[in-house]
């Protein structure tokens, strides 16, 4: 194995929906600190699943911004756009096993269901994110119900059978999330995200599937992201014992949230990179802001 090899790899995963702001900056900052500690390499891969509002020309500013900024990756960018087949084998390998199904409800239907249950004074049980989960309606579907709709071109997304996924997975998951007091073995609980999207008609993968997939690929053995993504790690294990994939270490930094304590947000247009140098502000001040 050649030293380039056998040294660690980050990755910084924008999703160019959209441009980036002061929380990608903190990202990116958080995984060159650690590249450099570590003596890694630093990747650059293009979340553009969404062909719809992921556009070249905000790939295109996504990669000005970066560079303004002064970060510089070991590789050209990556690009998810160009592994669909990759996610589409992933896809099939999980279909073999039994554990995905085709799933016809609209969000419609789901908020319908959760409105009917909810009167009654229940709860609808919801994920880390406070969604709902997905209700069972098409779990239950009999096979030849399920070929019918199918062969009418009735709208669906892949599903997750997260039940027998986690009895296939067949051991306790953990994963292992690094810090300044060393490694932590954190306990995953998938099971708490109920039947997750693996594909939709309008995305030929999730976000769950293709991080894990890109994840495998690029070789990737440190992931540093936002603590947002936390919880979601539990999926992303899952996926990975299912599929036979590597497990990378974790570190989920810190968060900078809106004067009003929420999450920043590209559709919102918050603190956006771009308005930050058109006011006048240098990479330096960038940096400063993010803590660095």
């Amino acid at each position: 194995m050649s030293s380039s090899q056998s040294r660690p790899v980050f990755r910084f995963a924008p999703s160019t929906n959209g441009h980036l702001h002061l929380g990608h900056a903190l990202s990116v900052l958080e995984n060159v600190h650690d590249a450099e500690r570590f003596n890694g390499r630093l990747l650059l891969r293009i979340e553009d699943i969404d062909r719809t509002r992921c556009t070249p020309q905000l790939e295109a500013a996504a990669i000005e911004d970066l560079s303004w900024l002064g970060i510089r990756f070991d590789s050209l960018p990556g690009r998810q756009s160009d592994h669909f087949d990759d996610y589409s084998l992933a896809l099939d390998r999980l279909r073999a096993m039994g554990l995905v199904y085709p799933a016809f409800l609209t969000r419609g239907d789901v908020k319908k269901a959760v409105a009917a249950f909810e009167t009654e004074g229940r709860i609808w049980p919801r994920d880390p994110d406070g969604a709902p989960l997905y209700p069972d309606t098409d779990l239950r579907r009999c096979e030849n119900e399920r070929q019918q709709l199918l062969a009418n071109g009735k709208r669906h997304a892949w599903r997750l059978n997260m039940k027998a996924a986690c009895e296939k997975a067949g051991q306790s998951l953990t994963w292992k999330e690094y810090g300044a007091d060393g490694i932590a073995e954190i306990t995953a609980a998938p099971a708490d995200w109920g039947d997750i999207i693996l594909s939709r008609s309008d995305a030929p993968s999730s976000y769950h599937l293709s991080v894990v997939v890109d994840d495998a690929r690029q070789g990737i053995t440190h992931v540093v992201r936002g603590k947002d993504l936390y919880h979601a790690t539990s999926v992303h294990r899952l996926l990975q014992v299912l599929l036979g994939l590597p497990e990378p270490v974790y570190r989920h930094h810190r968060l900078i949230l809106a004067d009003d304590g929420r999450k920043l947000s590209k559709s919102n247009g918050d603190t956006a990179l771009r308005q930050l140098r058109e006011a006048g502000k240098q990479p330096a001040d960038i940096r400063s802001l993010c803590g660095f």
